[in-house]
């Protein structure tokens, strides 16, 4: 249940002026009764807010003992002053109960309250009642779509909740896992080197009086061993940063010039509302693209397309080369197979076409951020 100093929220489905004109239209109904009339009238309109209030703060069966105690009270309210707009507020007091099997209940009980009083109010003739049928069609459409607006739009937000929650845990996850295999990865090149290193200054220091000349091999070892185990951290280094599509660019044109393939580029590089996972997902895909541009097509130029939408980025690389040839050619090498796979892990798609050369055409989701909302009065 919200609190109930949240009725006010603006996606409610009803403006807060209209709900003013809920709580004070009932003291209309009877202001030109008599006094005792006048005195039963407001107590009963505020033992209905009361238990309004306490319908929201309550927790368990409390709440429903409090919504039943509201619609006797809307019965009573109907009844003796021809006022059944209190089920508005029931409406949307139903609407915000979290239990499926509670929602449906006591939605199906007002529903039929509603239209019993209704049929009551036709068979009865009663004059007010009459006078008031527009307004009382516009009370039962309320009736009928405020629970299950309230409803879906609450479960909406405990999911987006939940999603959310999910995510922080994912992110949380894949941190850890990075971790493990950046030590992984330290243990196994520096660990190893490094225990390397040690051991070999340790007897290159013992041979040093002795034997100068396998001591000075020794060290020569250590240095050959040090210089190893620096680029191969430099490798990791390499590896771990994000690769920038703008980056990836300059280096394919480099590759591509030195197999002597002219490069046309369209679109800007720069992209603005990808995440930096799809792009680096892209980054890869393309280098491994273009390598098999180089390797396989015999082409004498590429072209690099960038196409950004709301939705999705198309990244086209098209070749003039021999093109593809065999059943399920696509996937049959591993360098395209594991494109497929990085694509599929950011929800991407790639399609490889032949005809004339080779269009291998590449989409990934794009983020896009979305405009504020404006919040009404």
């Amino acid at each position: 249940m919200q609190k109930w100093y949240q009725i006010f929220q603006r996606n409610t489905g009803l403006s807060p002026y209209v709900w003013v004109v809920f709580y004070i239209l009932p003291f209309y109904y009877f202001s030109s009764s008599s006094t005792s009339h006048i005195i039963l009238g407001t107590a009963i309109i505020l033992v209905f807010f009361a238990c309004y209030v306490l319908a929201f703060v309550s927790k368990g069966w409390l709440i429903y003992f409090w919504t039943s105690v509201q619609i006797a009270i809307s019965i009573t309210m109907t009844l003796l002053f021809s006022y059944m707009y209190f089920s508005i507020f029931i409406a949307y007091l139903i609407g915000n109960i979290k239990s499926k099997a509670a929602f449906t209940t006591l939605y199906i009980i007002l529903m039929v309250i509603t239209i019993g009083l209704i049929n009551y109010g036709f068979v009865s003739q009663n004059p007010v009642f009459i006078k008031q049928i527009p307004f009382i069609l516009l009370n039962l459409i309320g009736v009928i779509l405020l629970p299950i607006t309230n409803f879906n739009r609450n479960k909406s937000d405990r999911l987006q909740v939940q999603l959310e929650d999910a995510n922080k845990k994912i992110s949380e996850l894949i941190k850890l896992e990075e971790r493990q295999r950046i030590a992984r990865d330290l243990h196994d090149t520096l660990g190893q080197k490094l225990s390397l290193i040690g051991l070999k200054s340790d007897l290159a220091g013992k041979l040093m009086d002795q034997y100068p000349e396998r001591a000075h091999a020794e060290i020569n070892d250590v240095r050959l061993t040090a210089r190893s185990a620096l680029k191969e951290v430099r490798e990791m280094v390499t590896q771990m940063r994000g690769m920038r599509l703008e980056d990836e660019l300059l280096r394919i044109r480099q590759i591509l010039k030195a197999a002597h393939i002219e490069l046309t580029l369209e679109g800007d590089p720069k992209l603005e509302h990808t995440s930096l996972m799809n792009e680096n997902v892209l980054s890869m895909c393309m280098k491994e693209a273009v390598t098999n541009v180089v390797k396989h097509s015999g082409a004498t130029a590429c072209s690099i397309t960038i196409e950004p939408s709301r939705k999705e980025l198309t990244l086209r690389i098209q070749d003039n080369g021999v093109g593809a040839t065999g059943e399920n050619g696509a996937f049959r090498g591993n360098g395209l197979k594991g494109m497929k796979e990085r694509l599929e892990f950011v929800n991407g798609c790639m399609e490889l076409r032949s005809d004339q050369g080779t269009t291998l055409v590449i989409k990934v989701p794009n983020i896009t951020e979305k405009p504020n909302e404006e919040v009404g009065p």
